[in-house]
């Protein structure tokens, strides 16, 4: 069994990747609870660690050049968010690694076979295991 707070990252930057494509090329204001989930400060009102973890997976993405961004709101948001160019030809390009391929394919009603990084990444989402997703975001944040 994995490690929970690493399986969270994972899937937390897939989240925040995914959404920034679906919207590119514009900025957007992107919330921790959007990706996460509902918060539950503690007693002082600090957000829970779950947030603080999802917050610091926004700014890791920044300072790895996957995403930019104009401010933060608290530890709640990213204001005006955009994938760099990293991020945008991670997500855009075809994927060309069989193992990472679902057995059937996704596009077969439209005739394709290959399929776009973010296409895999939202079926891996949605249809695989953690473990699955974790590996496949591994390989990604090697490229």
């Amino acid at each position: 069994m994995g490690d929970l707070h690493i399986d969270d990252f994972y899937r937390d930057s897939a989240r925040i990747l995914l959404q920034l494509y679906r919207h590119f090329p514009r900025r957007e204001l992107i919330y921790t609870e959007d990706i996460a989930g509902p918060d539950t400060p503690d007693d002082f009102g600090l957000p829970s660690d779950r947030h603080q973890a999802c917050f610091a997976t926004l700014l890791w993405l920044a300072e790895n050049d996957y995403l930019s961004y104009g401010s933060t709101i608290a530890q709640e948001a990213l204001d005006q968010a955009v994938l760099n160019q990293r991020g945008f030809n991670l997500l855009a390009t075809l994927e060309d690694r069989n193992e990472f391929l679902p057995e059937a394919g996704l596009n077969e009603k439209d005739g394709e076979e290959a399929l776009t990084r973010s296409q895999l990444l939202r079926h891996k989402i949605k249809y695989e295991s953690s473990t699955r997703l974790n590996h496949y975001m591994r390989y990604l944040f090697t490229l």
